[in-house]
């Protein structure tokens, strides 16, 4: 491998809010906050959306939005007949 050309690997803290979520792992990421994770050590932080806590597919709360019938004219296009 050539030196010096990869980014650095190092650990960073994966935050969702909204599930009230946080778990630390490597990665090449580069934020710019910081936050003292639970073993007293300043990690950088890095704010995401959606997570396995709060994903549906994950726990379990699927919700269907559908505002404009695009399911049912996908039904009506494509069910067989008979």
């Amino acid at each position: 491998m050539k030196q010096s050309i990869h980014p650095e690997y190092r650990p960073v803290v994966f935050r969702d809010r909204g599930a009230d979520f946080a778990f630390l792992t490597r990665s090449t990421v580069r934020p710019s906050q910081t936050v003292t994770w639970e073993d007293g050590n300043t990690y950088p932080v890095v704010d995401v959306d959606v997570s396995a806590a709060s994903h549906p597919f994950y726990t379990g709360r699927s919700r269907l939005v559908d505002s404009t019938g695009a399911v049912e004219k996908f039904n009506r296009r494509y069910s067989r007949k008979g």
